[in-house]
């Protein structure tokens, strides 16, 4: 097909000015929202045109004469309208991945199509609503990705290849505010490979709502810089137990003001035997119990069924009926990754593998950099009487 089979593109130009003016009437302001389903509109129209029918340089040509039809027109440069296209062309497969519901079409028919071309498909810029509607993803999800702007989308497009790892960004740039530059700085050093932990909660929890939440809950490694314990070498669980019980008010904290302590070495009755959960604590906002099993050592995989057996006696016997299936969350030394991975995506309970480090972990400087506990203790627990009268003195 010749480069040359379109002359002028003044046509595509008309088409495009004409969305962009009556997206405008659609809102007094370009609320994110419509801006999104302007931006898919569009990248759906140029996809469709560009790739072998308008030729050669048709972007730029099209960019160069909106800025004659609507001057001082920002945000449609050439590059912009390359990413509006990657913008469809990355979600249009995803989104259109199931056939809409009957009362969905009747929806659709009741809307006017706000493009129509000539010899082309009518491009309605609500099919972004139907394609995000229709598309097996809770209400939450929807919510948070009109909220991120367009550049953040184009960023996530570019930087993160996975349906999970964009899901993942897209919620957190909603949920923390992330500027442009906070997410780049997230994508370059690959926080959705190295920031969560490696867990199976959406293909175990119920409701995808809930695994995202789980998701965010937990980090893939905790700092108990406040542990100090002897014996490193020490393999009894019992002993790091003990060690986080003294101060369980700091290991809340560290995981985070959502969580309510139930106990240490929780009973539960399953056919006349009893069972022990090294800790057990309860999550305000996920709703549910959560099960931390300790281990001094490397991860090892048959671990996870004793953690997946105490996780069937709490539904059965400790979660009440408006709560959330319970969590288990094993807390080693080390782990692998790769072979956590592999080895949770078989279990039905929800799961997560996370790491720990001690003060002992730290580099001697920054050691050193530390307040001795037993000196803050000391400091802590004198009676403002006496430091007040020491300074009369």
């Amino acid at each position: 097909m010749s480069d040359n089979r379109i002359i002028n593109f003044d046509e595509p130009t008309i088409v495009i000015k004409n969305a962009i003016i009556r997206s405008r009437y659609q809102a007094a302001t370009l609320v994110n929202k419509e801006l999104l389903a302007l931006y898919y509109g569009v990248g759906r129209y140029v996809s469709e045109n560009s790739r072998g029918v308008w030729g050669k340089g048709a972007i730029k040509q099209i960019s160069n004469l909106l800025q004659i039809e609507l001057p001082g027109l920002r945000g449609f440069s050439e590059s912009s309208i390359k990413r509006m296209r990657s913008f469809y062309e990355s979600w249009q497969p995803i989104f259109s991945n199931r056939p809409l519901s009957m009362g969905e079409l009747q929806n659709m028919e009741n809307k006017s199509t706000v493009l129509s071309v000539v010899g082309q498909a009518d491009i309605d810029l609500s099919l972004l609503y139907q394609h995000i509607g229709g598309f097996e993803s809770p209400e939450f999800f929807i919510n948070n990705f009109y909220k991120v702007g367009f550049t953040h989308h184009s960023e996530i497009l570019a930087k993160e290849k996975s349906l999970d790892g964009r899901f993942f960004y897209i919620t957190h740039c909603s949920a923390a505010f992330w500027s442009v530059e906070t997410l780049k700085t997230h994508l370059r050093g690959e926080l959705f490979q190295s920031g969560t932990i490696p867990n199976n909660f959406l293909l175990t929890l119920p409701e995808q709502e809930q695994a995202q939440r789980a998701i965010r809950s937990f980090k893939d490694e905790y700092f108990l810089e406040y542990i100090n314990i002897e014996d490193e070498n020490n393999p009894d669980e019992r002993v790091f137990e003990n060690a986080i019980i003294s101060d369980i008010k700091k290991f809340i904290l560290s995981f985070g003001n959502a969580f309510c302590f139930m106990g240490s070495q929780y009973r539960v009755i399953v056919g006349d035997e009893e069972k022990f959960i090294d800790l057990l604590f309860y999550n305000r906002e996920l709703r549910c119990l959560v099960a931390i099993e300790l281990k001094r050592g490397k991860f090892e995989p048959s671990y996870l069924g004793q953690l997946s057996f105490y996780l069937s006696a709490l539904d059965e016997y400790v979660k009440l009926e408006s709560e959330m299936p319970s969590i288990g969350i094993l807390l080693c030394k080390e782990a692998n990754r790769a072979i956590v991975e592999f080895a949770v995506r078989d279990y039905s309970k929800p799961i997560g593998v996370a790491t720990f480090k001690t003060k002992s972990d730290m580099p001697v400087d920054m050691q050193k950099a530390l307040p001795d506990i037993e000196d803050m203790r000391k400091l802590l627990e004198t009676a403002p009487e006496e430091q007040y009268s020491e300074d009369e003195e």
